[in-house]
C-alpha cells in the first residue's frame, strides 16, 4: 500500500537491561549487557546463562509475561488518557507455533490476562498475532489496514515472550545453538516485552514505517539446503517496492540477529543480492547483543531502539531498514524513515 506510511507516537520496553524504553534504549546504546545464570544446568555441568528481567516477585511462565507486557504498555500509553485505551485495538504479538516449549494458552488466554492486569478492555479489532520474532512487522501490516480503513486512528502494538524455560532451553542445547563457552555460534537466550503505539503521520518528529515485505526462506536454519537468502531477499525487495525506494538511499539497518553465523551469513548474502550501487558504510545493529534472543518481542525491541536513535539524534542516518526471520524460514522486512508529515 504505497503512500500509507504509518507513525510510532511512543514506545515502551521491558528488557534485561532495562525496565523502560528509556533506560533500555540508553544501556543498547552503551553496549550494556546483563547476562545472569539460570536455575537450569547444561550438559556440560555449568549453570545455563541469560538475560533475565528482574521484576519485584519471582514469577514465571504466562504470569510474568502478562506483568511484563502490562508494564510496557502502560509506559506507551503514559499520554493517552485511561478512559481512551478502550477504544485502542491490541495487536499482541506472542511465540509462533511449534516454538519448542512453547507455553499453552498464549492465543486466547494471554491477552485477557493483560487486560486484567490493566484493569481495561481493548477495542473488539485486537487480537493476538503468533508469528514470533516477525510478529511485530505483521502487525504493522495490520494496523496499517485498521489505521486507513478508519477502523481505528491508533493501533496499540505490543510483543512479550520469554525463552527462559527447560522445555525451550533443552532443545536448543541439544542442537548446540546456545552461546556457551565451549560454542560460540550461538544465542543467548533473553526475554522481554515491548508495546508500539502507532497512527498516521502528524508531525516531523516521529519515525514511520513507509514499507512492508514478506516471504519465506525455503533454506531455513533446520533445513539443511544451501543458503541463498532467496526468502529475506524477496521480503526487502517487496519492502522497498512498497516504500518506493532503492536500498542504496538507506543509511542503516537494524535486525533480531542474536548471534548465529547463518543469520549473520544470510543478512550478508541478502545485502550483496539487492544492493546496487557501492555505499561507503551499510552499518548493522543487532540490539539482541545487549538483550539476548527474545522472540517475539526483539521485532518491537528494534522498533523502539530505531525511534529512540533517531529522536536523540545518534542515528547513522534518517533512512533505516529492518528485518526479522524465523526459524521456520517466515521473513519480513520494513522500511523506515525519520520525519513526519
Amino acid at each position: 500500500m504505497p503512500g500509507q506510511p504509518i507513525a510510532i507516537k511512543s514506545t515502551g520496553l521491558v528488557t534485561s537491561v532495562g525496565l523502560s524504553a528509556p533506560a533500555a534504549c540508553a544501556a543498547i546504546r552503551a553496549k550494556i549487557s546483563n547476562p545472569t545464570e539460570t536455575r537450569f544446568m547444561g550438559s556440560d555441568g555449568e549453570w545455563i546463562m541469560a538475560h533475565q528481567v528482574p521484576l519485584e516477585q519471582p514469577w514465571r511462565g504466562r504470569t510474568k509475561l502478562a506483568k511484563m507486557a502490562a508494564m510496557a504498555i502502560a509506559e506507551c500509553l503514559d499520554q493517552v488518557p485511561p478512559e481512551s485505551w478502550s477504544g485502542i485495538p491490541l495487536l499482541l504479538c506472542v511465540a509462533e507455533r511449534g516454538r519448542p516449549g512453547r507455553l499453552d494458552g498464549l492465543e486466547d488466554q494471554l491477552l485477557p490476562e493483560i487486560e486484567q492486569e490493566l484493569g481495561v478492555r481493548f477495542a473488539p479489532e485486537s487480537g493476538v498475532i503468533p508469528r514470533g520474532r516477525i510478529s511485530a512487522i505483521r502487525a504493522l501490516a495490520e494496523a496499517r489496514k485498521l489505521i486507513y480503513a478508519g477502523s481505528a486512528p491508533q493501533v496499540l502494538i505490543a510483543a512479550t515472550d520469554s525463552l527462559l524455560t527447560w522445555p525451550t532451553l533443552s532443545v536448543y542445547q541439544r542442537a548446540d545453538r546456545l552461546l556457551a563457552p565451549n560454542n560460540s555460534n550461538g544465542f543467548m537466550p533473553g526475554e522481554a516485552s515491548g508495546a508500539l503505539l502507532v497512527g498516521r503521520p502528524e508531525r516531523r518528529t516521529e519515525l514511520l514505517c513507509t514499507g512492508i515485505g514478506f516471504a519465506v526462506e525455503k533454506a531455513h536454519i533446520d533445513s539443511g539446503e544451501p543458503l541463498r537468502a532467496d526468502g529475506l531477499t524477496s521480503a526487502i525487495k517487496a519492502a522497498l517496492a512498497d516504500a518506493g525506494c532503492e536500498l542504496h538511499d538507506l543509511d542503516y539497518r537494524i535486525t533480531d540477529i542474536s548471534g548465529e553465523q547463518y543469520y549473520f551469513k544470510e543478512a550478508a548474502l541478502a545485502l550483496s543480492r539487492v544492493l546496487r550501487q557501492r555505499k561507503e558504510e551499510f552499518d548493522i545493529w543487532h540490539p539482541a547483543e545487549c538483550i539476548g534472543e527474545t522472540g517475539a518481542a526483539s521485532g518491537i525491541a528494534i522498533l523502539a531502539v530505531s525511534a529512540a536513535a533517531c529522536r536523540k539524534a545518534y542515528s547513522p542516518g534518517r533512512h533505516i531498514l529492518s528485518h526479522c526471520a524465523n526459524d521456520s524460514g517466515r521473513r519480513s522486512a520494513a522500511i523506515l524513515r525519520f520525519g513526519g508529515a
